[in-house]
C-alpha cells in the first residue's frame, strides 16, 4: 500500500496497489479532475480481500502524476487510454479487470474496444455510451438543478490557498451527490488530502475538461465482446440513469445494477455492500 512513481507511455504516473500481485488484477480508473484518492483506501482493501490485486492511480494532471500548465493540455483522451495500457505493461500484467468511473468509464470502453485481449472484464460506473464530449439527443440531459449550479459557478480560487481550494472543491462535489446526502466531514478531509498531494490544482481542475476527446465511438459498442457490468447511480444529476441503461442495452450481454440514492460520485459507503460484491462476482473465474 505504498505509492510509487511509474514511468510509462512517456510520462510519470503515481500508482498504489492493494493485495498480492499474483491475484487477478483490477485496475481502477477515476473520472475527470479526480485523483486516485476518490477510490477510498478502505474500498480498495475490501475489493482486494477476496483475492484480487487492486491498482489505483493518478491520471495525468491529478495527484502526484505528471502535470501540465492549466488550460492547454498536450494530450487527449486516447493518451489516457494509452497510459492505462502502459501501466499494465509496467506492472507486468498481461490483462486486468477494468473498473472505470465517469471519464474512467470512457477510458475503459476504449480499452475494451481497442485492446480486448488485455481486458478480462469491464465495469462501468456513472458512464455514458461513447464517453464525454458527445451529446446525444436520445439520452437525458443534465438535471435542471445541476444546470443552475453551473450557471452560477464561482470564480476560481487562489489555487495556493488551501482553505479556498477546499471550499471550491466542496462546491463542485456537493451538488453531484445523490439523495443519501453529501458527507461534509469526509468531503472536507478528502479535499484537504487532495490539495496536499496535487502538483498543480489549477491544472487538475481544468485540463481533463479541456482535452480533445477524439472521435466518437458509440456505434462501436455493439461489437464489444468483453463481459461488462454497468453500475449507475439512480440519482445521477450529471449523467442521469438513462445513460447507464443505454450502456447496458448497447453492449452485448451487459448487466445493469442501480446504485440506489447515488449521484455522480465515487461509490459512497452506503452502497459498498452492493458495489463491492457485484464487482467481486463479475471479476471471478475470468
Amino acid at each position: 500500500m505504498t505509492e510509487q512513481l511509474v514511468w510509462t507511455n512517456g510520462v510519470e504516473l503515481c500508482v498504489e496497489t492493494f493485495g498480492e500481485p499474483e491475484n487477478p488484477a483490477i485496475l481502477l480508473i477515476m473520472g475527470a479532475g479526480a485523483s486516485m484518492l476518490d477510490w477510498d483506501a478502505e474500498f480498495c482493501q475490501r475489493l482486494a480481500s477476496p483475492g484480487r490485486f487492486v491498482i489505483r492511480y493518478d491520471n495525468r494532471d491529478t495527484g502526484r502524476s505528471v502535470s501540465y500548465p492549466a488550460g492547454d493540455p498536450p494530450y487527449g483522451l486516447r493518451d489516457l487510454v494509452s497510459d492505462a495500457l502502459g501501466l499494465l505493461d509496467a506492472l507486468d500484467l498481461p490483462r486486468a479487470h477494468i473498473v472505470g468511473m465517469s471519464m474512467g468509464a470512457a477510458i475503459g470502453q476504449l480499452l475494451a474496444l481497442d485492446h480486448p485481449d488485455r481486458v478480462a472484464s469491464l465495469t462501468l460506473l456513472s458512464g455514458s455510451p461513447g464517453g464525454p464530449g458527445f451529446p446525444h439527443d436520445d439520452l437525458p440531459g443534465i438535471s435542471e438543478g445541476l444546470q443552475a449550479v453551473f450557471r452560477e459557478e464561482p470564480q476560481p480560487p487562489d489555487w495556493s490557498d488551501r482553505e479556498a481550494v477546499i471550499a471550491y472543491h466542496l462546491q463542485a462535489y456537493r451538488p453531484c451527490a445523490g439523495s443519501h446526502g453529501f458527507d461534509e466531514v469526509a468531503g472536507r478531509e478528502l479535499a484537504g488530502r487532495v490539495f496536499d498531494r496535487t502538483a498543480d490544482m489549477a491544472s487538475s481542475m481544468t485540463n481533463h475538461f479541456a482535452m480533445d476527446p477524439g472521435e466518437p465511438w458509440r456505434d462501436r459498442l455493439k461489437t464489444l465482446e468483453v463481459p461488462t457490468l454497468v453500475l449507475h447511480g439512480s440519482d445521477d444529476p450529471f449523467l442521469p440513469f438513462g445513460h447507464g441503461q443505454a450502456l447496458a442495452d448497447e453492449i452485448p450481454g451487459a448487466e445493469l445494477i442501480a446504485m440506489g440514492r447515488t449521484g455522480h460520485e465515487a461509490p459512497p459507503r452506503s452502497v459498498w455492500d452492493v458495489v463491492i460484491p457485484a464487482i467481486s462476482r463479475h471479476t471471478a473465474s475470468r
